[in-house]
């Protein structure tokens, strides 16, 4: 029979593998189920650690997606440590980056940082036994003595081994010291707080690892980390970014959330519900969904999840009324649905209906004239599932008006 260490080990490791649930990395294997264990036998809850720059006055989805893998752990009974680094934000995160990141003045970073907690709690847990919020600077403005035993934890060539280090010195793009030392001090923010675990995203997997060496320097336990997938922005196929133009923000009106949900492209759809939603849009009861209705139920519960179930309907009924039903007459002419397989060839139905011929509606479509309910078709997108298109408005050019039925 099976012992009570069993047990309980058996215990934290399903813990562990529901609490990792869509992280790309969890590391070192095991880690984080030993950490429940041994909080359990401790009866504390594990501290989890997330610490996001303040260079942008907003939060986007991006960042949505690791606070809400926090909330997770929140619901699990643990505490959550949140890191405003209004001091490594002087310094400036070379993840991801090939130039050297613009220095922001401390009159930027206080003015992003004062709307940093208040935006976070719309995703986590606010009460005081759930999250601790902590700013860098507490520790990390700190005696020349203090900066050299820090520095002695790690050296030049582990630091340049860092994938964006590299890419840099190989295209003889500068490298400052000060971006050399921003991995040393996020990882110092682990033993400040004494963090059990870390999350980020893939980006930071080399900051969060080298945070386990800096623990061990300073002879507290290593942390376990994770890692969570980047979102694409609306545009989907960048990194979700304010300097991109391609973002979500969470405090955005909800109007603009839904109008911005229904821009990212189908293939994107199951992917932001996964990491936002939980799943409930592309689960199994939703699964037969056409792409422009799991469209609108994502953006729908985006607005729910930030706002409120009543400021969701509103945004779609004020959606409808601008994209949808903007230059609409009131009788609009019906035209039978067509197609093999369940495709439905746009060219053809276009030149049928209005006397177009099929390389002006492909012109047309690829020019961006054409919208299928509320969505304007993309260059090329010439074939559609009939499920798609079927009880649909056509909108061609700017006054011809089709609702499309199958036959």
């Amino acid at each position: 029979m099976p012992n009570a260490n069993d047990a309980a080990a058996d215990d934290a490791a399903r813990r562990a593998g529901e609490l990792a649930g869509n992280a790309v990395d969890s590391l070192p294997a095991g880690a984080l189920a030993q950490k429940l264990r041994l909080a359990q036998q401790e009866e504390r809850p594990l501290r989890v650690k997330l610490g996001i720059d303040p260079t942008a006055p907003d939060i986007h989805l991006g960042h949505a997606v690791v606070l809400r893998k926090l909330r997770e752990f929140q619901d699990a009974g643990h505490r959550v440590v949140l890191i405003v680094g209004d001091y490594t934000a002087r310094v400036g995160d070379p993840s991801g980056r090939t130039t050297l990141r613009p220095m922001l003045t401390q009159e930027e970073i206080e003015a992003n940082a004062a709307t940093f907690q208040q935006q976070a709690s719309k995703i986590l847990d606010s009460d005081p036994r759930r999250l601790e919020v902590r700013r860098n600077s507490e520790w990390l403005d700190m005696p020349m003595a203090s900066v050299l035993e820090l520095v002695r934890t790690t050296t030049a060539a582990q630091l340049l081994e860092r994938d964006d280090f590299a890419k840099r010195l190989a295209a003889n793009e500068p490298v400052s010291m000060l971006e050399l030392l921003y991995p040393l001090l996020q990882g110092y923010d682990s033993v400040a707080v004494r963090a059990d675990v870390e999350l980020g995203g893939t980006d930071q997997k080399f900051n969060l690892l080298l945070g386990r060496d800096i623990q061990r320097a300073y002879s507290q336990p290593e942390q376990a980390i994770l890692t969570m997938p980047i979102l694409v922005g609306v545009d989907g196929h960048r990194k979700m970014s304010k300097s991109l133009g391609n973002q979500i923000g969470v405090t955005d009106r909800p109007e603009d959330m839904f109008g911005k949900t229904m821009r990212i492209p189908d293939e994107a759809i199951a992917v932001y519900d996964r990491l936002l939603l939980g799943g409930r849009v592309t689960s199994a009861g939703t699964a037969q969904l056409s792409p422009r209705d799991a469209k609108r139920a994502l953006a729908r519960g985006l607005v729910a999840w930030l706002h409120s179930e009543g400021e969701a309907e509103a945004a779609e009924r004020r959606f409808d009324r601008v994209h949808v039903e903007r230059e609409a007459p009131e009788q609009i002419e019906e035209a039978a649905l067509e197609g093999e397989d369940g495709i439905v060839h746009l060219p053809g139905l276009i030149a049928r209906e209005f006397g177009l011929s099929r390389s002006e509606a492909r012109r047309l479509i690829d020019q961006g004239g054409v919208t299928l309910g509320d969505i304007q078709l993309a260059a090329g997108e010439h074939d559609v599932a009939l499920a798609r298109a079927d009880g649909q408005v056509l909108k061609v050019g700017r006054r011809r008006f089709r609702r499309l039925r199958a036959g």
